[in-house]
């Protein structure tokens, strides 16, 4: 599973009382969503959500291992009282929700449910059949033309650099592209990739990708990123 999270911005429906919290899915293993934003986006108090947990445990575990943690102290100068949170799968997310009253909120919550949880999957599905090939084959391709050089590290850091310029991305903002952006990175890469090959050396092939990344920039992206 991609590291890292997601987060879909909640938009009230007609009629319900305004939420702006997100739906942040969490996790490196297996995408949860935390119970106390699940309570938010219901307009439930938090600790009527983690009875309901409590009470139906059982049935929770039945999709999967029922993960509490403790909130820190909210108080600014530190302390207060820690508050059990459940981190919750995709089934028992859904499986909370059927414990619930049906209101405009709820329905709304369970759709962008849906649509989140399926971000990840597509997400993970980009980063494994896209991403990674592409990503080996670059580094494996200034491995080879860089062997000899005692800067060999430099070079795959410039060529990075260059990969996340033509995207028009910073450095550390790769995990959270929305889907179209993972893609975009994927073909970027394989365009260094391909530049690359024909070069004699390191430098020669640092050059060559910097060039194409530069015309892949204006015909995709637009330019204008410095």
């Amino acid at each position: 599973m991609v590291s890292g999270t997601t987060a879909l911005p909640y938009t009230a429906c007609k009629g319900a009382t305004m939420n702006s919290a997100p739906i942040i899915l969490t996790g490196s293993n297996e995408p949860r969503v935390d119970s106390r934003l699940l309570a938010q986006h219901m307009g439930r108090q938090h600790r009527a959500v983690m009875v309901l947990i409590d009470r139906y445990a059982d049935h929770f575990r039945r999709f999967g291992h029922l993960t509490f943690e403790m909130s820190r102290g909210d108080r600014a100068q530190g302390g207060g009282t820690p508050l059990s949170y459940a981190l919750l799968n995709e089934d028992q997310s859904y499986f909370l929700l059927t414990l619930v009253r049906n209101s405009e909120r709820v329905v709304d919550l369970k759709a962008r449910l849906v649509m989140a949880f399926r971000e990840v999957r597509q997400r993970e599905d980009i980063h494994r059949t896209e991403y990674l090939p592409s990503y080996h084959a670059l580094h494996d391709e200034i491995a080879r033309l860089a062997a000899h050089s005692r800067n060999e590290r430099f070079i795959h850091m410039n060529v990075n650099k260059a990969v996340n310029k033509a995207v028009g991305i910073r450095s550390g903002e790769r995990s959270t592209l929305p889907l179209p952006g993972q893609s975009l990175l994927a073909v970027a890469q394989s365009v260094a990739s391909q530049a690359m090959a024909s070069a004699h050396d390191h430098r020669e092939g640092y050059q060559r990708a910097k060039a194409a990344l530069q015309r892949f920039n204006s015909a995709v992206i637009g330019g204008g990123h410095e």
